[in-house]
């Protein structure tokens, strides 16, 4: 904790932008003479003056959890909010919906995290999201994201009704990574839904969505027609007519309210600007243009790498580059320069 205290004044060096919504911006990077230190910086100051109630709210949220969780091995370390943001420590490790961890000792470290923070008086609130939980290269478990989370001064009844849905949450991992390992005590558990979560899906959650994909764009996508089918063949056929356009790929993307969007990718020296007035009605809502498309040995596009780009997952991005060193010089300008920076995905 002192080298935290020594190194906490130090400038915040941006990276990566991960995620970009309506309440912050998502950045990792590091503490200036300390890269070997990574951070990242929950950025609040280019929030838009309606939304900065809401999330300053959040963000004192966070800043509380975090201080309540601090020495709790698993959690992020806090290391200042300023009115700039909130800066906590990257933690290592990878996404519980990649990690699909099956081993037992995984979920007992996952229930001594929970009761460790429960010790704490503090409950996440946000981990039915399996991006939430990390499995740390030791193997460990890890959460991060305490912007719901709340601080309890006293164990009352409510603390404890949140306290059992985090755990009941952290079972439908393990329900969904490591079936065979459910104990029968488990699988009541996993039944029986807390009443204020009863109430919460039936009435609270409604008017959640609506505000949220409605009010202020953001989506799921789930179930919508697949537009590159429908739009392809004319989009393409229109940037491929340019001279200076040597390939194109359409991939799609989640959009506010359920919808689908189109994000193409387009091998050539022009602007997005300039591709834009070339693409026919209805338009794909971007247009990147790169130096050169990944590509496999036959010479098509690497669809599988830039559908990742266009939907803005990272992790798996980051562990296919890890694997394939070579692809990793031609995806990090393109990684850098993307388009869509939310963390929305499109369900079938």
């Amino acid at each position: 904790m002192t080298q935290i205290q020594d190194i906490a004044k130090a400038r915040f060096v941006a990276e990566t932008v991960h995620k970009r919504d309506i309440f912050s911006e998502t950045i990792s990077g590091h503490l200036e003479g300390h890269p070997d230190f990574p951070v990242v910086l929950r950025k609040l100051d280019g929030v838009p003056l309606y939304a900065r109630p809401i999330a300053w709210f959040l963000a004192r949220k966070e800043i509380r959890g975090l201080a309540a969780v601090q020495g709790i091995e698993g959690c992020p370390i806090l290391i200042r909010a300023d009115k700039t943001g909130l800066l906590r420590s990257w933690t290592s490790g990878t996404p519980l919906h990649l990690a699909k961890p099956s081993d037992p000792a995984w979920y007992r470290d996952a229930r001594r995290l929970l009761r460790e923070m429960r010790r704490a008086g503090v409950t996440h609130n946000d981990i039915a999201k399996p991006q939430n939980w990390l499995m740390t290269p030791e193997g460990r478990a890890a959460v991060i994201d305490f912007q719901l989370a709340s601080t309890h001064r006293r164990r009352g009844a409510l603390f404890r009704t949140m306290a059992r849905e985090d755990l009941r949450h952290m079972l439908k991992q393990k329900r969904a990574y490591a079936p065979h390992l459910l104990t029968p005590c488990e699988h009541r558990m996993l039944t029986q839904k807390a009443l204020p979560t009863r109430l919460w899906m039936a009435t609270g959650k409604r008017a959640y969505n609506f505000i949220t994909r409605r009010l202020m764009n953001w989506s799921d996508g789930e179930g919508t027609e697949d537009r590159s089918l429908r739009d392809g063949p004319a989009l393409r056929a229109a940037l491929l007519g340019h001279e200076q356009v040597t390939e194109i790929a359409i991939c799609t993307y989640a959009l506010p309210a359920k919808g689908v969007g189109l994000y193409v990718f387009a091998e050539c020296d022009l602007s997005a600007s300039a591709l834009a007035k070339l693409a026919p009605a209805p338009k794909p809502e971007l247009i990147q243009p790169v130096a050169a498309l990944p590509r496999h040995a036959d010479g098509s596009p690497r669809m599988d790498a830039l559908t990742l780009i266009a939907t803005n997952r990272l992790d798996e991005l980051e562990q296919m580059m890890a694997h394939e060193p070579g692809l990793a010089e031609g995806l990090r300008p393109i990684i850098a320069a993307r388009l869509n920076l939310t963390d929305r995905v499109l369900r079938a």
